[in-house]
């Protein structure tokens, strides 16, 4: 038996220790299934002080450590090493405090996102955060990717909806970020961790933002003949002075999918549907419905639909979250991808998506934040098929580097981690890259939490040039450390 798992069975449980290969086989990947491997072996504390005992026994004997929530993450970021533990939280589950008169929720990393928000409703507040896979993610998972959900447009990405942090480092120091008042003194670390992806720091508690329920929230669903008008009706909508609590995009593969799955009463032979939720006071949703559904019309929808009371408002919204699953029953494979753009460019870049699918003989079905211009288009492909992998991901690639060339991001809310690392080669320069770098090793002398995730060594980004200019693709296994 390798000796660091011998001293890891001395330091907590003999089951919290996983090193069979059986036992491992459920931790080789998150929800990005496409890159798959193995850890060494995976541990599961159940207290901060054993999480501590894990680092500092791993820094000890320089082996890398990689924190894991739920697994659901959408970009390699939990992707276990060869020769690394894995680190779960998933026995950090209790919601620690819930404090209605400040507004505020303390919980443990493993907390799904979801039940916050119902552990808060007998008190009449909810956690507005609420990404797709909400039912299954959990809140420190959350943190470390920033995500986002259907209401970040009005209320906010995670970093807008925490208050602060208690955090492991690698060399097993315990440190509190931020605090429970709406501002801190010095520099904004808080921000800093969130969406660093594992990096910087093991996640061991959270204080999360919580908000009154508004007293009514509705949904206006509007079918659309083309995409790319679609897209225009976004504008419309927010250059009118309206921030929509949500405003989701699918188009005619996914609202087919999504229909087939939940049964949302969606309009099958629409090109694109928009929902659009508008929340407040009666008198504002009121206002706020007629504004939008004039909008609509004027912008070329073929249909408007409001939602008649909340039991269809939740099965519109159903539709639109379980897009990604639907799309999965219709499809072997698909590739997800996650950029933002700016909201004027979504004509532009739908039909440029429109335009490479046909080139490369791959389906797109696009499901998307269109009020914030975050994308997610799924590129359907079979796996199985020599060669198809490869060409899904240079088409991905592609529409990454667009969201660039048109003056956004390469993601929005799924992390770097190891899908899109080449493609922070595209977005950043290399003292930008050394700036990162410089921030790692602040954090992270030894370089050990999650290496070769996110941020590409200048060495990485040299090869990713010369074969970008050849339309080829790093492989991802050999994934450096720094």
């Amino acid at each position: 038996m390798n000796p660091l798992i011998s001293e890891l069975k001395s330091l907590l449980p003999a089951e919290s220790v996983l090193h069979d290969r059986e036992d491992l086989r459920p931790f080789e990947c998150d929800g990005l299934s496409v890159y798959r491997q193995l850890p060494m072996a995976v541990v599961l504390p159940g207290t901060v002080e054993e999480v501590q005992k894990v680092v500092r026994l791993c820094r000890a004997h320089n082996v890398p450590v990689v924190a894991r929530g739920a697994g659901t993450g959408l970009s390699g970021g939990a992707l276990p090493l060869e020769n690394g533990v894995l680190l779960s939280l998933a026995k950090f589950k209790r919601i620690i405090d819930i404090d209605v008169e400040n507004a505020m929720a303390t919980v443990e990393p493993g907390v799904r996102n979801l039940a916050i928000s119902e552990a808060a409703a007998r008190f009449g507040l909810y956690y507005a955060p609420d990404p797709s896979s909400q039912i299954a993610c959990t809140i420190g998972g959350n943190v470390a990717e920033n995500s986002g959900g259907v209401h970040c447009l009005k209320y906010g990405l995670t970093v807008h909806n925490i208050l602060m942090l208690k955090i492991v480092t690698m060399e097993g120091e315990l440190l509190t970020i931020g605090s429970q008042t709406l501002d801190t003194p010095g520099y904004d670390l808080l921000a800093l961790m969130t969406g660093s992806e594992g990096l910087l720091g093991i996640i061991v508690e959270v204080t999360v933002k919580l908000l009154p329920k508004p007293e009514r929230a509705q949904v206006v669903l509007a079918a659309f003949d083309d995409v790319a008008r679609a897209g225009e009706a976004v504008g419309a909508i927010i250059s009118a002075g309206i921030i929509p609590a949500g405003l989701e995009m699918m188009d005619r593969l996914a609202i087919q999918a999504a229909e087939d799955f939940a049964h949302a009463g969606y309009p099958r032979d629409a090109e694109a549907i928009l929902l659009c939720e508008l929340d407040g006071t009666h008198a504002e949703v009121s206002e706020y419905i007629m504004e939008v559904r004039k909008i609509l019309t004027d912008n070329g929808a073929t249909e408007v639909r409001t939602a008649k009371d909340e039991a269809e408002r939740q099965l519109f919204w159903k539709g639109r979250k379980s897009a990604f699953p639907a799309v999965g029953r219709i499809s072997p494979d698909y590739y997800c991808m996650d950029g933002t753009i700016p909201r004027s460019q979504l004509p532009r870049v739908l039909r440029q998506i429109s335009d490479w699918s046909a080139e490369y003989g791959l389906p797109v079905a696009n499901v998307f934040h269109a009020g914030d211009g975050n994308l997610h288009p799924l590129i359907l492909f079979d796996g199985n098929k020599p060669g198809e992998l490869e060409r899904t991901e240079e088409f991905g690639s592609r529409i990454l580097d667009l969201c660039v060339e048109v003056g956004g991001t390469i993601t929005g809310e799924h992390g770097v981690g190891v899908e899109k690392i080449d493609q922070m080669c595209t977005q950043f320069k290399g003292p930008e890259l050394n700036q990162f770098h410089a921030i790692k090793a602040a954090f992270d002398p030894s370089g050990l939490l999650n290496p070769g995730k996110a941020v590409p060594t200048l060495h990485r980004c040299a090869e990713f040039g010369a074969m970008h200019v050849h339309h080829g693709r790093l492989p991802h296994a050999g994934l450096e450390r720094f």
